[in-house]
């Protein structure tokens, strides 16, 4: 058997910030100059654009189909691969899958997306582009409200962990990581499921088995939410990285699988079952209770 992670709990209420937006889908795939100006309500200064950018519909998936996904980013080009609107809108506007409400189509529609970064603008204003990019391309807009909603609290179980804690990188090769392209890769089939996070970071489901390397539990916790019915919080208070592996009866893979790629918008056939508990997984206590 696989080491255990830490169980998930309920928390009492959780309340976050709720994005609501409205939008279009963009009418065609070309590549244009941006030339439209936002400004920041607080301190007025322009957001920086990307030079260029792509957006086209992505080839349709189907169920049996392989999957490939991902993005990179270096100093001159942002790809994004198979991403929804949604997926995108996380991204920029750094939020949460569940902080987010819109039409059901920015969650199941997919989108490559290929952008010219501006000479001297640096990575970590990728996000503020991808707003402005975001706006233009799919009239995007939205407004923020509050929402209290239940969720699942990933916590560490009375033992305390049992999960692998992955040694840090060092100062010399963190500054080295810094240097390299932003990059995250998954592929994803029938057979399972693979995410790169790149510098030996990973997470693979196959084989009725959930392996991780080098993952925060941020990270593990985002992951569980894609097979739950809910929102999953970590809330263990952990700030290392982990090394951990499951294993799964086939009944429980194959519902890992299918939720998995449900939440991808893959179109699976009718009769297919998304049902999946975490509990028959991986040992933890997950107790239903209604929002407040």
């Amino acid at each position: 058997m696989g080491r255990k992670i830490p169980k998930i709990a309920w928390p009492t209420k959780q309340i976050a910030n709720k994005f609501v937006y409205a939008g279009m889908k963009p009418s065609h795939a070309a590549f244009l100059s941006l030339v439209v100006l936002f400004n920041t309500s607080v301190f007025c200064q322009t957001k920086p654009e990307f030079e260029v950018a792509s957006i086209k519909p992505a080839a349709p998936i189907t169920s049996g189909q392989q999957m490939n996904f991902g993005v990179r980013i270096d100093d001159a080009q942002a790809r994004f691969t198979f991403f929804s609107l949604k997926d995108l809108i996380q991204i920029a506007y750094k939020v949460k899958g569940y902080q987010i409400s819109g039409p059901d189509w920015a969650s199941s529609e997919r989108f490559d997306i290929s952008a010219t970064i501006p000479a001297g603008v640096k990575r970590d204003q990728l996000p503020e582009m991808l707003q402005a990019l975001l706006a233009e391309r799919f009239q995007l807009k939205l407004h923020r409200t509050e929402k209290e909603f239940p969720v699942y609290g990933l916590v560490v179980a009375k033992g305390g962990s049992k999960m692998k804690e992955a040694a840090p990188e060092t100062g010399d090769e963190a500054a080295e990581t810094a240097k390299k392209p932003f990059s995250v890769t998954g592929s994803g089939g029938r057979a399972g499921t693979v995410v790169n996070f790149g510098n030996g970071s990973y997470f693979a489901l196959g084989n009725n088995r959930f392996e991780a390397k080098k993952l925060t539990l941020v990270n593990v916790a985002e992951t569980l939410a894609r097979f739950t019915d809910r929102p999953v919080v970590d809330m263990t208070t952990l700030k290392g990285i982990f090394d951990f592996q499951l294993e799964f009866q086939p009944d429980d893979f194959q519902a890992i699988m299918i939720r998995s790629a449900i939440a991808a918008g893959v179109t699976l056939p009718p009769k297919q079952s998304n049902s999946w508990s975490v509990p028959q997984a991986i040992g933890c206590r997950m107790p239903y209770k209604p929002s407040a």
